[in-house]
């Protein structure tokens, strides 16, 4: 029950994603299409402001967590990429090729990660906030199954690589959709926002319902190979009795 409270406590302190989505997508988007019309300021600065709010996000993310998230790292560099080809006024073309390049860089880094000891699906789906890994692991040792679990997640994490593979496809011809004006104008940060509002989807999405079917995938195979049932196996799925003990919610 103790565990239970202070994995609870935990995600209380979370990312707050209304937050993420605000800095990152909301404000600037709304400073790059409207500053120049509401504001009457110039496009380079509409676009320094604009950028602000994502780096911001991100250092402030990062001091607070104190950890080296990989997804962050190159969310910041991203955005950093961006505000160079703006403020330099280097060719429109560039921006598609830096939309492309980002997830796929994201997608080598998950695929490389699958042939070391630290395959990111491990991070990101078997980890003790999502699921009940002392149980699991116990069942699996006593299994003798803990080498079919890293070739599982290996496998996992193989699949997850392609998500961004297919986001890059998708930012490439977002970009060269809507970018047309030449960089340093406010058309530019206008097709910039507009970009920028569709592109967040776009990659997060995929990722999205890929990363809900690997779990799936996950636990139908964790449940052949403990015996376990999925409410034993995630995390916030018990419910307390009266006398304090807890229970699986059943379905």
């Amino acid at each position: 029950m103790k565990e239970t409270k202070e994995i609870k406590k935990k995600q209380r302190k979370g990312e707050n994603p209304w937050l993420n989505l605000g800095f990152n997508i909301i404000l600037p988007t709304l400073i790059m299409s409207k500053a120049d019309d509401w504001l009457g300021i110039k496009p380079t600065l509409a676009l320094i402001i604009a950028l602000l709010f994502p780096f911001t996000y991100g250092l402030l993310d990062f001091i607070k967590s104190k950890k080296c998230n990989v997804f962050s790292i190159v969310g910041f560099f991203s955005v950093s990429l961006t505000g160079i080809i703006g403020l330099l006024q280097l060719p429109k073309e560039y921006i598609a090729i830096k939309e492309a390049f980002m997830p796929a860089l994201l997608g080598i880094i998950v695929f490389i990660s699958a042939f070391t000891r630290y395959p990111l699906i491990r991070a990101l789906l078997y980890n003790d906030t999502l699921m009940n890994i002392d149980l699991i692991n116990g069942r699996l040792k006593k299994q003798k199954a803990e080498e079919i679990l890293g070739k599982l997640l290996s496998v996992s994490t193989l699949k997850f690589s392609l998500s961004f593979l297919l986001s890059a496809v998708l930012n490439y011809f977002l970009a060269r959709y809507f970018i047309h004006s030449e960089t340093g104008t406010a058309e530019f940060n206008k097709e910039l926002a507009r970009m920028t509002f569709w592109s967040y989807p776009t990659i997060v999405l995929p990722c999205t319902i890929l990363l809900i079917a690997i779990l799936m995938g996950l636990l139908k195979r964790l449940e052949k190979l403990t015996g376990l049932n999925w409410e034993e196996m995630l995390v916030g799925m018990q419910t307390e009795t009266p006398n304090g003990e807890e229970k699986c919610k059943k379905k």
